[in-house]
């Protein structure tokens, strides 16, 4: 569960996160090298729930459906990413 490398892209294309989840723990890096320790819980359905937090106290969580990865942060952006 959430195990291999992450990638996502701002939907906006600004921006991209990377990292790695080993047993539901997650380590994203973004561009400016700021790190995000998250976790991956599976829920009913095959659906997986992501949380994620900054060192700074930022938000940002969301879901996949085992194909693709939605996260929405705390400022309403959203990001598109896929576990490889």
């Amino acid at each position: 569960m959430g195990d291999g490398c992450y990638r996502f892209e701002n939907v906006r294309g600004q921006a991209k996160l990377t990292g790695f989840g080993i047993e539901g723990v997650v380590r994203l890096r973004d561009e400016y090298g700021m790190e995000w320790a998250g976790t991956a819980e599976m829920q009913d359905g095959g659906i997986t729930r992501y949380r994620f937090r900054s060192p700074k106290g930022s938000t940002m969580s969301g879901i996949s459906d085992g194909h693709a990865i939605l996260l929405r942060d705390e400022r309403g952006n959203a990001w598109r990413g896929f576990v490889d």
